[in-house]
This record gives C-alpha cells, structure tokens and sequence, in this order.
C-alpha cells in the first residue's frame, strides 16, 4: 500500500517548538512535506503576498521556509510546485499554534489560514492550537506539547484508517486544552464561542517625535454562541480538546429572505 503523506505549515515559524513537535508525531504515520513561514506570521490571517517574489529555501530534505511568506502562501506554493498535478498530499496540517484559536479569533488566524488554503485547494485541512490559560504567564519553550501530539496523531490515523468527516471546503480547528494527557477529559465537538475583544492598543512616541503603535494581548473572554452546543471556549477550559468544524461559505442564508424584502422596501 502507497505510503500516506502529509503537508505540513504553520504561523509561528518553521523553527517553531510546535512545528517541530508536530513533525515528530506525524513521522510514524506519513511521508511529511513541510513549508512554514521564515519567521513568525500570527494573525496574518488568509493574507497572500501579491506585491513582490518569494523564496522557497530548503532546510532539510522535504523541508522548506517561505522567505517572508505567510501560511497561505507556503500552503499555495508548496502544493503547486512540490506535487505534480493530480497527486497532492492526503493531508494538510497546521499547527501546533502557541496559543488558542477560538471564537471569532479564527479569522485573524494565520494557522487557521493555513488549512483554509488546504481545502481551497481540495485537500483536506486541519488546524491545531495549543491554548494557555495565560500565555504571558507560560514558559511555552518548556511545554511538552504531549497532549497535543498524541491528539492529532491519533485524528490523522482515524482519517487515514477511513475517511475525512467533512465535505469539501470545510476544515477541522483544533484547540488543545493546558493540561496533562492524564487531565484531559476527552474529545467534544464544538461551535465558535463568541469572542469579546478589548482595545487592548499602545501608543508610543520615540525620541524624534514619530508616533507609533502596537497591539497588545486580548484576554480570553467569551460568551455561548447558542445554550443548547457547546462551544469551543468552554470545553477547553474544562480540560476538554475542541474539534469545531468550519466552512469556507461565510454566506448568512438566514438574511437573505429578510434581506430581499428590505431592498424591495
């Protein structure tokens, strides 16, 4: 039997601890291709490089940065120039994120974008996140990342033994709860809680009079998007790992019968 293969991205680098992480728990299972971003790219989003040329540099065998290039675009060039046509990989993975991607926090996401890329271009797509309850309070070199690992090693095998769960144009997003495999309660499949965002934004001003600004942290704050499911937020927090599955067709169908109404007024 032809050995399965999996594309592998992520935003936080290809030198990234989680990257590195992801990569030895997948070796068992596939042939891995990785093209991550030279440097750290979160909350690039779907954003794609338009304006100047990129390079693909090899690291090791299979393994390649994207010279300033985002999830998206390592996900693009990767599938188009290191696969012959008709024979991409089985799999593309994303991850694992330092940090939570739940809520609306999806579409800031460069990790999310990366498996959005994946589907775009018919393979199916996960992204996978490692939330920290406080992620300024964590020595995030020193987590082990293990209930991570054996969570979407087990989630490839799964697929690979049959089939993926989703239609085409629809990605898994996985968030890992901070706890030890041993404290881990299970596996519950979730919606997108809705995220409240601070305005958490610093203004400085340097010693020539030139304004600037950065964006800090938003704490993780969330509301139940329907009582009835869960959401993403809430299970992590109780030690549960997420699976919430999302579609690419942002389309609000329950607005457009009022919607036609309301341009006829």
């Amino acid at each position: 039997m032809k050995r399965k293969r999996i594309f592998i991205t992520n935003d936080d680098g290809f030198e990234a601890k989680g990257i590195l992480k992801l990569i030895e728990a997948l070796k068992p299972l596939a042939d891995l291709t990785i093209v991550a971003p030279a440097s750290e790219k979160s909350a690039c989003a779907h954003g794609m490089t338009l304006t100047r040329p990129m390079k693909l540099l090899s690291v090791d065998d299979d393994y390649y940065k994207m010279d300033d290039g985002t999830p998206t675009d390592c996900v693009f060039i990767g599938l188009n120039n290191l696969f012959d046509e008709g024979d991409k990989p089985d799999l593309v993975i994303s991850g694992i994120n330092v940090g939570s991607n739940m809520g609306e926090d999806v579409t800031y996401s460069g990790t999310v974008a990366g498996a959005m890329e994946a589907v775009l271009q018919g393979v199916p797509g996960i992204a996978i996140s490692q939330v920290f309850r406080d992620i300024n309070g964590v020595n995030k070199d020193t987590w082990d990342y293990e209930l991570a690992c054996k969570t979407i090693h087990d989630i490839a095998k799964k697929i690979f033994d049959g089939t993926f769960p989703l239609e085409p144009r629809k990605l898994l997003n996985i968030n890992i709860p901070h706890c030890s495999i041993d404290e881990c309660k299970g596996i519950k499949i979730t919606n997108l809680a809705i995220r409240e965002y601070g305005n958490d934004s610093h203004r400085y001003v340097s010693p020539r009079g030139e304004e600037t600004y950065w964006i800090g942290l938003h704490p993780l704050i969330w509301e139940k998007r329907d009582k009835n499911i869960l959401c993403d937020c809430d299970v992590v927090m109780e030690n549960y790992v997420s699976i919430t599955p999302i579609q690419l067709d942002l389309t609000s169908y329950n607005d457009i019968e009022n919607l036609e109404q309301w341009i006829q007024q």
